[in-house]
């Protein structure tokens, strides 16, 4: 038996999630399910209460400006309430 042989394979010490195989699979299987989700989007029919509501994909778009918002208003809440490190020590 050679050298090569001996050594364990790099790619398989990986634990499954950690192998770039499987987070392509992942990525792309989610990409598939909202373009699904989104086609679906155009022909299923809603009985809405307000009329902002019939636009196509307003849920998702309302979802990802609110995730935006959080983010900012995070940053700005962060540096609001941030205390120094030794700020107990004290």
């Amino acid at each position: 038996m050679s050298d090569s042989q001996h050594q364990p394979d790099r790619q398989s010490s990986k634990p499954w999630f950690y192998r770039r195989a499987v987070i392509d699979s992942i990525f792309w299987g989610l990409v598939g399910l909202c373009a699904v989700l989104g086609l679906a989007d155009l022909v299923y029919h809603r009985h809405t209460l307000f009329s902002f509501e019939s636009f196509p994909g307003i849920y998702g778009i309302f979802g990802f400006i609110s995730c935006v918002f959080i983010v900012f208003a995070g940053i700005g809440l962060r540096k609001l309430v941030m205390r120094d490190e030794d700020y107990y020590d004290r």
